[in-house]
């Protein structure tokens, strides 16, 4: 799964005007995204700080807060298969996992 096409739905907050997507040739390069979409926000809220750190349950608490998330992945058959943030945790996870490896 990881190799597959993947666009990510985002709705930052409850109004439709917030809704964007992003597509990537990777699952792992979505979440990816997605995490640095995380850091953008916390360079936005902290533009003092340097080094910003945080862990798994402030990500996580950032893909709940967001209006909408899900991931559109390619299945090879030429439809899309839709994910849920649960997913997206899931695979955030894992890429960050394999990335401190």
């Amino acid at each position: 799964m990881a190799g597959k096409h993947t666009i990510v739905l985002l709705q930052e907050t409850a109004s439709k005007s917030t809704r964007t997507f992003s597509d990537f040739e990777t699952v792992a390069d979505a979440m990816n995204g997605i995490c640095q979409l995380y850091e953008q926000r916390l360079k936005q809220l902290n533009p003092g700080v340097r080094n910003i750190t945080y862990d798994i349950t402030e990500l996580y608490a950032f893909i709940d807060n967001l209006g909408d998330l899900c991931c559109l992945v390619y299945n090879g058959s030429g439809a899309y298969e839709p994910h849920n943030k649960q997913w997206v945790k899931d695979r955030v996870y894992a890429h960050l996992k394999r990335m401190a490896q």
